[in-house]
C-alpha cells in the first residue's frame, strides 16, 4: 500500500527534527519477516519515518489518551485535511490520538511498540489495522496473520487494561477474483481467532466497501482510484461501522 499524502507531512516532520540527535537511517533489509520487529524507512525522505516515531513518542509523554489508533495509511488517512471534520465529529471527544504511518507493515508496528510508543499510556481502547502493506511484499497470509498476533500480544503486555479492537483488512483491488482478495480472506479468517472476550475483539468491515458480487464500485466514491486507499465517503462508511463498537468498548 503506497503511503497516501505522506510526503508533505513527512517533509514537515523532517524539518521539525532536523537538529535532533541522529538515528540509524539505512535502507532496511530486503527480506523481512512479518513477525520480527524492523525499523521503517522512506526512500524519498529517509529521515521521515524516524521523525514520525519521535512525534509519537512526544505525544505519548503528554499522556491523556483514551482512544488510540495504531496502524498504516488506512488509519493515518484519518489525519488528512479531508477527514478533519469527520474525525472531530466522531473521535475528538474521546481524547484520541493516531499513531499510524503510511507504508508500515506488521514488523514496523512491532518495532514501534518495542521502542516506546505505548510506554506510559493507559488508553481505554486501541484500534489496530495493519497487514495490508505486507501483501505488496508478497508475504504469506499465515506470516502476516502471525505478525498481527504478535502485535496484539505486545499491546496486551504493554497495556494490560486496554481493550483492543483488531480490524480485518478491507478489500483492495477492483475485482473479487484478484489473487490479493483471496489472501485478504485468509488473513482475516486467521486473525479473527485473536478475539477473546471483551479485551480483544475482531471486526471485519469488508461488506461496507464492496458490491454484492464482491467488486469495488469506484463511482460510489468510497475508494481512491488505486482501489486501496479510502476517500472521505469511505471514512464515513468506516466510522459508521466501527464507531459503535469503539463506544461499546470504551465503557
Amino acid at each position: 500500500m503506497t503511503p497516501r499524502n505522506l510526503m508533505p507531512l513527512a517533509l514537515m516532520l523532517a524539518s521539525t527534527f532536523l537538529f535532533t540527535a541522529e538515528d540509524p537511517i539505512v535502507p532496511p533489509p530486503k527480506d523481512q519477516d512479518p513477525t520480527v520487529a524492523e525499523r521503517g524507512y522512506f526512500d524519498t525522505v529517509p529521515r521521515a519515518w524516524n521523525d514520525f516515531h519521535k512525534l509519537f513518542l512526544e505525544r505519548a509523554k503528554q499522556g491523556s489518551i483514551d482512544l488510540l489508533f495504531l496502524g498504516d495509511s488506512l488509519l493515518q488517512g484519518w489525519g488528512d485535511v479531508a477527514q478533519k471534520d469527520l474525525w472531530k465529529t466522531n473521535f475528538d471527544s474521546y481524547k484520541s490520538a493516531n499513531f499510524s504511518i503510511g507504508g508500515d507493515r506488521t514488523q514496523q508496528v512491532l518495532w514501534r511498540i518495542a521502542n516506546g510508543e505505548l510506554d506510559g499510556l493507559t488508553p481505554k481502547v486501541l484500534v489496530l489495522q495493519i497487514g495490508s502493506n505486507n501483501l505488496w511484499t508478497h508475504d504469506a497470509p499465515e506470516k502476516i496473520a502471525e505478525g498481527t498476533k504478535k502485535i496484539v500480544e505486545a499491546i496486551r503486555a504493554k497495556l494490560p487494561k486496554t481493550n483492543v479492537l483488531v480490524l480485518g483488512l478491507i478489500p483492495s483491488q477492483k475485482s473479487s477474483t484478484d489473487p490479493i482478495r483471496g489472501k485478504i480472506k485468509q488473513i482475516n479468517a486467521i486473525t479473527s481467532k485473536l478475539a477473546e472476550g471483551t479485551s480483544v475483539r475482531f471486526l471485519d468491515i469488508s461488506a461496507k466497501f464492496i458490491e454484492p458480487n464482491g467488486s469495488i464500485d469506484l463511482e460510489k466514491d468510497l475508494f481512491q482510484p488505486d482501489c486501496v486507499h479510502l476517500k472521505t465517503k469511505g471514512y464515513e462508511a468506516w466510522a459508521t461501522t466501527v464507531k459503535p463498537i469503539i463506544v461499546e468498548m470504551m465503557k
